[in-house]
């Protein structure tokens, strides 16, 4: 659906994004992760044609951005983190005037809007002036007019900023509802936004892609090892080692600090092996009292911070 190769800007001595690559293909929520200044915003107009790149490739459905920039936009729907509208219309009138603009046809404008302001959650206030709504409602409306051609590619610059959290997320219901028949990508320095709404994550720091992949994929490759914590009665740490360390995966046994006759332990595992089945066959053998049992996995902010606070 869409291919980045090489993509560069510069502006004067400053290279803001530096020869990324990346394929999306079509029904994938992908959200480009970064601190501020790390060159995300600039990458997605380039994306949509907006920003015209140093050098580099961007193909959309096999279209150079070159050569059919007007034929790529009428595929995209594109939401600014800044939602641009027209404060004195009503909101009815005002996607009445963008399903005009976006070539809707006329016989069909009307049910379009209604479908847009049913997905949208914004019939309550089809009526009321832009200038009257919400920060939400708003950016609900942005979405709208987003979406009003029914663009096969839609492409969000901070969907959620500035947004109280329950704001949040509905506009991250609405997007997900959308995901799941759209390409969308989303742009985020919201750690928590990209990973409760992206079927996969691209990093980027200062102007470079810091690590791309889903969400399980990038915490293995970061952690380099995964975590058991068990919490056991009538066992002791001797026995222990000796029962559980001979399992094929388990790299080091270490104790941790127990109380009222409880033995905790920390079993470090190789990336990628999932031990749990095979660690509690073992204490069902050795006929220990299985307090607690659990696997410590890495957040995203975890691998924010190791990717883009080691430089």
């Amino acid at each position: 659906m869409i291919h980045v190769e090489k993509l560069t800007k510069n502006f004067g001595d400053l290279c803001a994004v530096d020869h990324i690559s990346f394929d999306i293909p079509k029904g994938q929520i992908v959200g480009l992760l970064g601190p501020n200044g790390a060159g995300k915003t600039t990458t997605l107009r380039m994306l949509t044609g907006f920003l015209r790149p140093s050098s580099g490739t961007i193909r959309v459905k096999d279209l150079s951005i070159d050569e059919h920039s007007l034929e790529i936009r009428k595929l995209l729907g594109y939401l600014p983190e800044s939602a641009p509208l027209y404060h004195d219309m009503l909101v009815y009138d005002y996607l009445q005037y963008v399903a005009d603009i976006r070539e809707v046809e006329k016989k069909n404008r009307l049910s379009r809007v209604r479908e847009m302001a049913d997905l949208c959650g914004i019939r309550e206030v089809m009526h009321k002036p832009v200038s009257e709504l919400s920060k939400g409602y708003k950016q609900r409306v942005g979405l709208a007019h987003a979406m009003m051609k029914d663009p096969e590619i839609l492409v969000f610059d901070e969907p959620t900023s500035g947004l109280d959290p329950n704001q949040i997320i509905e506009i991250r219901e609405i997007i997900r509802k959308i995901g799941k028949e759209k390409t969308v990508i989303l742009s985020t320095h919201i750690l928590s936004e990209a990973e409760a709404t992206c079927d996969r994550v691209v990093i980027i720091h200062q102007g470079k892609i810091a690590a791309d992949g889903t969400m399980e994929s990038l915490k293995e490759s970061a952690s380099g090892e995964s975590s058991i914590h068990l919490a056991l009665r009538e066992a002791d740490f001797n026995s222990v080692q000796e029962a559980l360390g001979s399992l094929r995966g388990i790299t080091r046994i270490s104790p941790e600090e127990g109380d009222g006759g409880i033995l905790r332990v920390k079993l470090s595992c190789r990336a990628g092996e999932d031990l749990r089945p095979q660690v509690y066959q073992r204490i069902k053998e050795s006929q220990w009292v299985l307090i607690e049992f659990y696997q410590e996995t890495q957040s995203l902010e975890d691998i924010f911070q190791k990717l883009t606070l080691e430089n």
